[in-house]
Parts: structure tokens; C-alpha cells; sequence
């Protein structure tokens, strides 16, 4: 009986392997992953340089982060499309040519607006980085060691965008901004060149040019470019703008909402979509991305959360803050590849409940937190946090593409890596949002006490007094001083509580993500001999 085309593509599907060793392609994919993962956070210190450098105010330098993540949101979920279009190797190639010039566009930029263009630019060319680079991942290692190119996956998406702080901080202290745009251009060329020689497509990715019949679908195209863009804009500057008290917000919002909905339905009904919603039929590929958009509201919401405490309320530097920080991720790096060794013996659901139990552990231990915190127990709290961060990576994506057809890896991963980003930018409106509602709601309760009747006050108030008459103020002076340091501290008490709040809200959607688990089907270790490259 002659075999079909569907069971051929399943044959080469399974017996394909590249033709150079995987881990020579894993180290030449990642290194345009982590270049880019870096660029969505090393700008953030750099604002106020930019905004000096260039004649703007800070608040329109924001648009430098937000053009770029706008871009980046609107093409990460159309890769699987433009890999059958353009063949995935020359598409990849491409966009780290595109991502690559526009960081040299970008540090010469002359002016704000020229600044923000070239961000779009680069955000266009980055935003297939991270899916191709998880399909070839993917596709590159057998069934048995995907845990582990997970795993290498995973440190470069995980670790940038904490590091990346720390490290436009120094750049900008030291030399300039415009160099944490011109660091990416020799890590571009040498990305090209690796892949160049390393990578190539698989026989079963199906390349369709448009005279072949590959049809563009303009109208699904535009709906999902105006829903993610307005979406990207209503989440970055909501907080800022005030939410729905701003006009603009209200019109982001119907403008995000009117766009992703036509665009599911319009999607569904598509012979050939721009994005395959189909994949969600899949129960573990549906329940893998709703975790991951889940836990990039919890990384990526805590990882802006910290930083702004220890600088607001503990004084310290962007540099400090970001030596607060550097322990978490090496501890993150240590755990992936443990990770990836796991998941050749123990099934992944039982390791992503391990992980979330641990975050939300550290989450709960950050929830204890008060004013007379030394450093080392910020870094000892948060490097508990962020050890779970490697239990659970590495497992939702091995779960979420371990009944996905090879053949539709591309657009399955391009689906992932957008809710983890929409996760993300929701985690940071969202604790940024609630952290000012809750200090607002403790600043209330605390300063009902700063009443004559009250005793407790009444002492503190006299005994600072005291002490700042014995100082040399006079006696009417000293009382307004005294009552100005009372308010002050409870300004930083009422933003401390505030910030544990928002910290036990991330450990409770940690606990609250792990009955999920228990609803995919299996994704059972492989326990088959490991193939030689």
C-alpha cells in the first residue's frame, strides 16, 4: 500500500536530524535570543541619558521602550507564517540582520523620533528570534534531550531581562547610552555567520511562495496587528495615563479589543491563517500557554517590583539594586540545566509543581518584609524565588509541544513566546498598578492614628520634638519638623505594606496555577536509547 503525504511527514518528521552536532546549533540560536531577550529591559535605566541626550522629557522617552515591545508583539505570533513564506533559516537570518542594523540605526539616532522608529524596526526583526530559535531548539535534540535545549533556551529568555538592567546601568554610567545599542552588532554578525554554516531546515518544513498559492491574509494580519499593538500601548501606559480616566487608554482599549476578537474569529474560520488557533485543541499545548503567559505576569511583575523598592524605600543605587537581583539569575542558570537532566527520569508536571511551590515560597517569604531588611536578606528571599523560575520553564514548554506535530512547531512557538511577553507587560501594569492603589489604601488607615487623640502618636511627636529643640530649632519649628518625619515614615511604611501586598498576590497565583497541571494529559519521560550526532 503506498504511503501518504501525511504519513510520509510524519516518517521524516521523526527520523530527521540536522546535520551538525545540536549543541552547536543551540549556542548559535541563542545567541541572538539572549541579545534580543536583553534589549527589552537594558533601555529601561537608560530613559533619563536619553531623554537628556536627545532634548525630550522622560515621559516621552518611554515611547523607546514601548515602540519596541509593540513591534515585537505584533510579529512574534505570524513567524510560523513567514517561515513558510521565506523558508525558516533565511527568515531567521534576516530578522537578526534587520534586529542587528537597526542597533547600529538606533545608537546613532539624532533625535527622538528618528530613536523611536528605528526601536519599531528592531522590534519588527526581534520578534522571530525567540519562536524560531525554541523551533529549532525544538527539532534540533531527540525526544530525550529536549529538557535540556529547553533548558538552554530557557537561561537566555529567563536571565536577560534581569541581568539587562544591571548592565545598561553600568554601560551608561560608564560610556554612554547609545552603546547598549552598538553591543549588539558584533553579537549579530557572529550570529549570522554561525548560522550560516549550523542551521538548516528540516525536509518536512513545507515552503509555499505566494505564486505556489500561499495566500496573504490582510484581513486577519490587520486585525491581530492593531489588536496586540493597542493592547501593548493600553498595558505600558496605563498606569502613567491613569488607566480608563484617560481618554486614550479607553480608546487603546476598544481599539485592542475590537482587534483581537475579530481576529479569533476571523482566524478560526481561515483554510490557511496568519496564526493556527487550532493548536489549542491540543489540552496540554492550551493549558502549557495559559501557565506561561500566567508566569511571565509573576516573573517579569516581580522582577520590576524589587528594584523599585530597594531604590525608593531603601536607598539604594541602580547598581546595588541590580547586585540584588544578579544572585537570583545565577541561581536560575544553575538550576536549568539540573532541570533539563530531570526530565529524562520524572515527568514535567510533577517539576513545575515543585517549582511553583518553591516561587511561591520566596513570594510569601518577600511578603514578610519590612523597612529594617539588610541586603543580604534581599538577596537570600529573592534567590529562593527565583530557584523555582528553572523548575518551571523548562517543563511548560517541554509539556506544551510534547503532542504538537513537528511540522507546526514554528507556529506553535511563535504562540508561547506571545503570552509569555502579554503576560509579562500585563505583570508590570499590574503590580505597578496595585502597588499604588495599596499604598494609597494603607496611607488612609495609617494617618487616621496622626490625631491629637491619639497616645502612641502624641509620644512619638514629643520625643522628636525634644530631640530636634536639642538640636537648635526653636520649639513652634521643631513641632512642624517632627510632624514632617512623622508623615514621612509613614509614607515609606504605607509603600512597604503596599508592596508586600502585591507580593502575596504573586504567591497566590503561583499555588493557584497548580491544579492546571493535573488537568493535561501525560507527557511522559522518554525513556528510549539516546541517539548519537
Amino acid at each position: 500500500m503506498p504511503m501518504s503525504n501525511a504519513n510520509r511527514t510524519a516518517v521524516s518528521a521523526e527520523g530527521w536530524r540536522p546535520g551538525h552536532n545540536p549543541w552547536l546549533i543551540a549556542g548559535t540560536v541563542m545567541l541572538a535570543t539572549f541579545m534580543e531577550v536583553l534589549d527589552t529591559s537594558i533601555a529601561n535605566v537608560a530613559l533619563p541619558h536619553i531623554a537628556g541626550n536627545l532634548s525630550a522629557t522622560v515621559d516621552e522617552s518611554t515611547w523607546v521602550l514601548t515602540s519596541y515591545l509593540v513591534s515585537n508583539a505584533i510579529v512574534l505570533p505570524l513567524t510560523g507564517w513567514f517561515s513558510t513564506l521565506f523558508g525558516r533559516k533565511r527568515f531567521y537570518m534576516a530578522c537578526v540582520s534587520l534586529f542587528t542594523v537597526s542597533s547600529f540605526l538606533c545608537g546613532l539616532a539624532p533625535s527622538l523620533p528618528l530613536l523611536v522608529l528605528f526601536r519599531v524596526i528592531q522590534g519588527a526583526g526581534g520578534g522571530g528570534l525567540q519562536p524560531i530559535s525554541q523551533a529549532i531548539l525544538v527539532e534540533s535534540f531527540d525526544r530525550r534531550r529536549q529538557g535540556m535545549a529547553m533548558a538552554m533556551y530557557g537561561m537566555g529568555v529567563v536571565v536577560a531581562p534581569i541581568i539587562g538592567p544591571t548592565l545598561g546601568g553600568w554601560i551608561t554610567d560608564n560610556y554612554t547610552w547609545r552603546w547598549i545599542f552598538f553591543i549588539n552588532i558584533p553579537v549579530g554578525a557572529l550570529s549570522i555567520l554561525m548560522t550560516t554554516h549550523f542551521v538548516e531546515d528540516p525536509p518536512y518544513l513545507i515552503r509555499k511562495s505566494l505564486k505556489q498559492g500561499l495566500k496573504i491574509d490582510f484581513v486577519g494580519l490587520g486585525l491581530l496587528s492593531v489588536g496586540l499593538g493597542f493592547l501593548q500601548v493600553m498595558l505600558d501606559k496605563g498606569e502613567r495615563d491613569d488607566w480608563f480616566g484617560s481618554h486614550f487608554i479607553v480608546g487603546c482599549a476598544i481599539a485592542a479589543l475590537t482587534g483581537l476578537v475579530g481576529a479569533l474569529v476571523w482566524e478560526w474560520r481561515q483554510e490557511e491563517p496568519i496564526i493556527d488557533l487550532r493548536l489549542f485543541k491540543d489540552r496540554n499545548f492550551s493549558m502549557a500557554t495559559f501557565t506561561m503567559f500566567a508566569l511571565g505576569v509573576v516573573l517579569y511583575g516581580t522582577t520590576v517590583l524589587l528594584p523599585i523598592l530597594v531604590q525608593t524605600l531603601m536607598g539604594y543605587t541602580a547598581e546595588l539594586s541590580g547586585l540584588v537581583l544578579s544572585p537570583g539569575a545565577l541561581v536560575t542558570m544553575l538550576t536549568m540545566p539540573l532541570v533539563g537532566r530531570l526530565l529524562a527520569k520524572y515527568e514535567a508536571r510533577w517539576l513545575v509543581v515543585f517549582g511553583l511551590l518553591t516561587l511561591a515560597s520566596g513570594m510569601f517569604w518577600l511578603s514578610r518584609l519590612s523597612l529594617a531588611a539588610s541586603f543580604w536578606t534581599f538577596v537570600t528571599m529573592w534567590m529562593v524565588s527565583r530557584a523555582g523560575l528553572g523548575f518551571l520553564f523548562v517543563p511548560i514548554n517541554v509539556m506544551a509541544f510534547y503532542f504538537v506535530p513537528k511540522e507546526k512547531t514554528n507556529n506553535a512557538t511563535g504562540l508561547i513566546n506571545v503570552a509569555r511577553n502579554i503576560g509579562g507587560s500585563m505583570g508590570i501594569s499590574f503590580v505597578t498598578t496595585l502597588q499604588a492603589r495599596r499604598a494609597q489604601f494603607h496611607q488612609n488607615v495609617l494617618v487616621s492614628h496622626l490625631t491629637p487623640f491619639d497616645a502612641g502618636y502624641q509620644t512619638v511627636l514629643e520625643q522628636a520634638s525634644h530631640a530636634l529643640q536639642m538640636a537648635g530649632a526653636g520649639a513652634a519649628q521643631a513641632v512642624e519638623q517632627a510632624r514632617a518625619m512623622i508623615y514621612g515614615e509613614l509614607l515609606r511604611q504605607s509603600a512597604m505594606l503596599a508592596f508586600v501586598d502585591v507580593f502575596w498576590v504573586m504567591a497566590m497565583t503561583c499555588l493557584a496555577m497548580i491544579p492546571l497541571m493535573f488537568l493535561m494529559k501525560k507527557a511522559k519521560p522518554y525513556k528510549g536509547p539516546l541517539a548519537v550526532h
